[in-house]
């Protein structure tokens, strides 16, 4: 059964970790994700959770509060954004290297300097090669369901990696949205009771964590890793189908949105990916044959999802929330390119770096973009692949 209600995404993310009901949640604030802990701190307070509540002085405390809960057996959750994760990053590589499943929301905002409390991605690149699982959420329904099915992917005997869902700062976090929300009992029995395969208090099967590890290890550990995370495009898919027949929504590692017979895509996360849409939709009454791809997960890089999406399109723009400052465009757009390499069909792709530091991405930017692929299939030629979209010159 599910209820209808008015909630912002931040409301969203707490309303999931309420019904998850983790054993641990540590937490230091930072906008625009405050909300979510303080919510979540009330939820304590009212016996509304049997969760222990942590509080601590730093983000990098947070999170190794939570990692030191996970290894210890618990199911441990925290959230943060912006210099709140930069602060973690040092603890999440280890997080994802001991194979701690824990869960952390994340309400993208830029990092400094300039000081800046508004979206872009910069904060979930950052950690892009940690070894997380990265979840992005277009809305707050996705950024309540993603929560809620992230921990059986970071749970599962096959991927034991800690998960990240993303959703935009202030957008979506402060956005009231119209979602529906799972009773109770059935999200209590979609993420099961947690049964830690290894854990130190473990008493009768001692072990160790966080060892040294010298080069004649090392390596193997990291492949490791590497096969987790390559694992987990199974499980996100196999998840995503058990959650739909609770809820009715359909969840992969992708969204493609009318791609079957389009000339054109946009391939964009989060927010953004609702702005192409209904762009899309009007160009379509137009007669242009346009589309709108939307990766889910960031991390694993659904690579070949990705390649079958786009293999009939002829002109493809990657819309980056983050630049790299490589002069070769944005962190998706690399991902995307590659992606499409292999498949010999001379489809032009091009990048546009949009919405840095919270700058407004308009539907007439979304309709230039498409425009511009027209453009692109008409004469051939994709000249300045990397462009800067909404940008003062």
């Amino acid at each position: 059964m599910e209820n209808k209600v008015a909630l912002t995404g931040n409301e969203a993310v707490a309303e999931a970790m309420r019904q998850i009901n983790p054993d641990v949640v540590a937490a230091y604030p930072i906008t625009p994700s405050t909300e979510v802990v303080q919510m979540f701190s009330s939820f304590v307070a009212n016996g509304k959770v049997d969760s222990d509540f942590v509080t601590v002085e730093s983000e990098h405390s947070a999170m190794s509060a939570t990692m030191g809960a996970s290894a210890a057996g618990a199911r441990a959750m925290t959230c943060t954004s912006s210099q709140g994760l930069a602060y973690m990053f040092e603890v999440v590589y280890i997080a994802a290297s001991m194979r701690l499943p824990i869960v952390f929301a994340v309400a993208n905002r830029t990092l400094s300097a300039p000081i800046n409390i508004h979206c872009d991605h910069s904060d979930a690149m950052g950690i892009k090669q940690s070894g997380v699982i990265q979840l992005f959420s277009e809305n707050a329904q996705e950024a309540y369901d993603n929560m809620i099915q992230a921990v059986r992917i970071a749970e599962h005997p096959d991927v034991h990696l800690p998960v990240s869902v993303n959703y935009d700062g202030f957008i979506t976090s402060h956005a009231l949205d119209i979602l529906e929300i799972l009773d109770d009992e059935t999200v209590k029995n979609f993420v099961g009771v947690y049964k830690p395969e290894e854990y130190l208090l473990n008493v009768k099967e001692p072990i160790s964590m966080g060892n040294f590890d010298m080069y004649d290890y090392y390596f193997e550990h990291k492949y490791q890793q590497v096969a987790a995370m390559e694992a987990a495009k199974r499980v996100i898919e196999e998840i995503g189908k058990e959650y739909e027949k609770i809820s009715g929504r359909k969840y992969g590692l992708i969204d493609a949105y009318k791609l079957d017979d389009a000339d054109m895509a946009v391939v964009v996360m989060n927010s953004a990916a609702g702005s192409a849409k209904g762009v899309c939709d009007e160009l379509r009454a137009k007669g242009m044959k346009v589309g709108v791809l939307k990766p889910r997960a960031f991390r694993p890089f659904p690579h070949e999802a990705i390649a079958d999406a786009l293999k009939g399109v002829k002109a493809v723009a990657v819309l980056d929330r983050a630049e790299t400052f490589s002069t070769l465009g944005g962190p998706m757009f690399g991902d995307v390119r590659n992606s499409l390499y292999d498949l010999k069909n001379d489809i032009k792709v091009v990048n546009y770096v949009y919405g840095l530091g919270g700058r407004d991405l308009r539907l007439e930017d979304v309709e230039k973009v498409y425009n511009d692929l027209a453009d692109i299939i008409k004469t051939g030629k994709a000249d300045n692949f990397v462009r800067y979209l909404g940008l003062r010159e």
